[in-house]
């Protein structure tokens, strides 16, 4: 492969240009570039080759004996390169990328998954994990599942559920609290980042704030579950952040109150970009699993 470092691939596409189209106008018309500038690589391509291609004629370029064999394989290899690039962009029709908050891809859709799989095993899943707020219109992501109030410019947001907020901790926790006053005897479990505050959550209770005892704070909504879980205290969750721990009995909503947040999970996708099959499936699938949990969780409100 060594061999190939001398003669420059811009070269070689003009010769099979020329001899497949038979003129260097033709050739540059298809290429995009001037006659002269095809004429200029044909030229430099022989000097690096040490042999002759074309014969100059009166009535154009014409191939010479070497040539033609040469223009032969070379034509072989840019199909066979053509094929390995359509090749790649079959691989890229069958991928959806999917961009999603940590917290969200690890506490519920990454248990899930298994039966987007077994639906579309065609379609390879790429999950890009990241708080940032993807440019959509300049990246390869297909959609992006988001929380927020559904407004992103560029985007065509669609609802996927709103958000209701609530206390969760361990039920070591949630046996000593017979009463919301009783949670003045219990640490916050405090996600510093968090869009949501207690203060919302009292109100909906129809009771007076309370101080809480000084528990732990985190910049990271995946610490405050485990730390609450671990029982180190009570902490004003998600729903569908919650669902399965809930669901499992390693966590407890202790009180029957939630809060709207005003904010929930949407699907987003470009708005300038055409919506796929595989975005359209994604949507469908995603949605029936967002129904399961809420049905599953119509059973998980309280412990007491």
């Amino acid at each position: 492969m060594a061999m190939l470092n001398r003669v420059h691939l811009n070269g070689l596409r003009a010769v099979e240009t020329v001899a497949r189209l038979g003129s260097l106008s033709a050739a540059a018309s298809e290429l995009n570039v001037s006659a002269s500038a095809v004429s200029q690589q044909v030229k430099r391509t022989e000097e690096q080759l040490g042999q002759a291609l074309f014969e100059r004629t009166a009535s154009g370029l014409v191939l010479t004996e070497f040539g033609t064999v040469f223009a032969a394989r070379l034509g072989a290899g840019f199909r066979e390169l053509a094929q390995a690039i359509a090749l790649a962009d079959e691989a890229s029709q069958c991928t959806l990328v999917v961009s999603v908050a940590p917290a969200f891809a690890s506490k519920w859709l990454l248990p899930r998954l298994s039966r987007h799989f077994a639906r579309h095993p065609d379609v390879l899943l790429r999950i890009d994990a990241s708080v940032r707020i993807a440019d959509l219109d300049r990246s390869d992501i297909d959609i992006a599942i988001r929380l927020g109030d559904g407004k992103w410019p560029g985007g065509r947001a669609e609802l996927l559920l709103a958000q209701e907020v609530f206390p969760v901790c361990a039920p070591v926790i949630a046996n000593k609290l017979k009463s919301i006053e009783d949670l003045a005897l219990t640490c916050a479990i405090t996600d510093e980042r968090s869009m949501i505050s207690w203060d919302s959550w009292f109100e909906a209770a129809g009771v007076k704030p309370v101080t809480f005892l000084k528990g732990a704070r985190f910049t990271d909504p995946m610490l405050c579950l485990e730390s609450a879980i671990a029982g180190h205290g009570v902490m004003l969750a998600w729903q569908l952040l919650t669902a399965d721990a809930l669901a499992d009995g390693r966590l407890v909503a202790p009180f029957g109150v939630r809060a709207e947040s005003g904010l929930g999970y949407w699907l987003v996708t470009s708005a300038s970009k055409s919506e796929s099959r595989k975005v359209r499936d994604f949507k469908a699938w995603i949605r029936e699993e967002i129904e399961a949990t809420m049905a599953q969780f119509g059973g998980l409100d309280s412990a007491a």
